[in-house]
């Protein structure tokens, strides 16, 4: 497995990936999916402020991707970051998403990162265990923070020191 900075032929990938995530989960609230333009663009803006989007391919399959950015807007956070990781169901339990994980966050140290935040849907048990298993502590609970599916979806929040 090789986990690397992602590449423009990587991106229709990408959103084969995220798209169904997007589409038919509450693991993330919004729901405009991506094409290879947004993606591009996404990955632009976290490279422009330091950040990373990285990708785990196997065999010339990708595995699953972990890309992190600022938690909030100000240059008072810009040592607090949060990010985003999706795998392929195949990918789980194989420890892809740990290896992702452990090249983000030394990428976000090495850039001067302070703490890692991660937004997890209540409903997502798996990526609040996954998140657990990484060190990160709940920190908060944001009640009815997100709606999707006609529903009101709790946030949970979690932190790691890096």
């Amino acid at each position: 497995m090789n986990i690397r900075p992602a590449r423009p032929e990587d991106y229709p990938s990408i959103c084969a990936l995220w798209n169904p995530v997007i589409r038919d989960t509450t693991t993330i609230f919004h729901s405009e999916e991506r094409d290879s333009a947004k993606v591009h663009e996404i990955i632009d803006a976290r490279r422009r402020d330091g950040h990373e989007f990285f990708v785990a391919v196997a065999e010339g399959r990708l595995l699953g991707f972990a890309t992190y950015a600022q938690f909030r807007g100000g240059n008072g956070y810009r040592h607090a970051l949060e990010h985003s990781v999706i795998l392929d169901a195949a990918a789980w339990g194989r420890g892809v998403g740990r290896a992702l994980m452990t090249r983000l966050e030394g990428h976000a140290r090495d850039g001067g990162g302070h703490t890692l935040y991660a937004g997890v849907s209540g409903e997502n048990t798996a990526g609040i265990a996954f998140h657990e298993k990484l060190g990160f502590k709940t920190i908060a609970t944001l009640p009815e923070a997100g709606r999707k599916f006609d529903r009101w979806l709790d946030l949970v929040l979690m932190m790691k020191f890096l």
